[in-house]
Parts: structure tokens; sequence; C-alpha cells
């Protein structure tokens, strides 16, 4: 077994109500190795709880939405098992009409919007410049509140 499918056994075992579930995915937050890992720290410390992904990655990569209830396994960079994360509640909100309050429970930076609004603006476009696209104040985020269950 990879240190993934480890790391959900044993969670399983600590959580007999999950042993009819099968493994979720697993991932990490970002698209470089120091905020990865910071990331997964703040997880694992219940600071950080939800993501903020554009509808515009969703729709160019295929993927469904997130749901309620949705599991995930998050690893650091180099994907090591750090926590797992289940979904409570998706919403989609144009970029120039996140919250103070979201920004805090994403709970990354000094946890100001002005915080929120500058990094995820930076990373947006960095995932967007590769097709030609840029970010606006009117794209679609998808506003994820997770809780750290394990």
């Amino acid at each position: 077994m990879n240190r993934i499918t480890n790391y959900w056994k044993e969670f399983q075992r600590g959580n007999p109500e999950y042993n009819d579930v099968t493994e979720p995915q697993h991932f990490y937050f970002c698209d470089n190795q120091k905020d990865a890992d910071e990331c997964a720290e703040l997880i694992v410390n219940k600071i950080k709880q939800a993501t903020s992904t554009s509808v515009w990655w969703y729709e160019k990569y295929n993927e469904n939405l997130p749901e309620i209830g949705d599991l995930g396994i998050v690893t650091d960079w180099n994907g090591n098992p750090k926590a797992i994360i289940q979904t409570e509640n998706v919403e989609i909100v144009k970029f120039k009409d996140i919250s103070p309050k979201y920004a805090e429970i994403e709970g990354e930076g000094d946890k100001s919007l002005e915080y929120w609004n500058k990094v995820h603006w930076e990373y947006y476009k960095r995932e967007m410049e590769e097709f030609g696209e840029l970010p606006s104040e009117e794209m679609e985020i998808v506003c994820e509140i997770f809780k750290t269950i394990g």
C-alpha cells in the first residue's frame, strides 16, 4: 500500500463510520512548495477552513464542482498526507464580491480581504496566463468551506 492508502486506512480504524467509504482523492493546495506546505499546516491546525478555486479552472479541466460531504486527503507538496477534510458548504461568488469573513475563514496570511485579493489574483493570473487568459473582477470563484476531520 502507498502512503495515501495507509493514511486513509489508519483514519478508518479510528473512525469506523467511514469504513465503507472509498478512499478519497488526494491533492495539495497552491502551485508551489512553500505555499502548499504552509496551507497543509494551516489545515492540520484547523486555521485554513476554506479554499477558492476559479470556475474557470473547473471548466478548463472538466472537473466536477465540489459538493457538500465530499472528502479529500490534503498532502504537502511532496505528496505526504497531512489531513482529511470534508466539504461543508459550496457557494459561487464573483471575485469582486468575496467578503472579509470568507477571507478570514480561508485563513491564509493575515486573514484580511486585502491579503486574500492580492494572493488569489496573482494565483489566478498564473494559472490562466498559460492559456492566454486573464482573471477579472467578474470571474466566478467556487468558495468551498470545509472542516478538518482527520
